[in-house]
């Protein structure tokens, strides 16, 4: 199948209504009927202001974090639809992808 990786970039101290911007991207994600989404910490990264943000044992606050979905053209508009009506603020890419399972379809 042809599709969108839709991937957003951001901290762990960043909020969205309350919550972690990454537990509440996935949370409204699966509202949405959206079939998987994770998200990882990374090791260091760097932003378009060029501050370093690294994992630190005393302050994972600044711990910068991706968080990802593989998914339809429409749903990623329709996410990112959502993102600008709630007037979320976060930088994405919006790449082609190629998926499917290996072995056969899964249920």
């Amino acid at each position: 199948m042809n599709g969108v990786h839709l991937r957003f970039y951001t901290v762990e101290s960043r909020r969205i209504h309350h919550q972690p911007a990454y537990d509440w991207l996935l949370g409204q994600a699966k509202e949405m009927g959206i079939p998987g989404g994770s998200a990882f910490r990374a090791m260091a990264g760097y932003g378009r202001h060029g501050r370093m943000h690294e994992a630190h044992f005393f302050e994972l606050a600044e711990e910068p974090v991706l968080v990802e979905f593989v998914l339809s053209e429409q749903q990623a508009d329709e996410f990112l639809a959502l993102l600008e009506k709630e007037r979320v603020q976060l930088f994405h890419a919006r790449l082609p992808a190629s998926f499917g399972w290996v072995g056969g379809a899964q249920t």
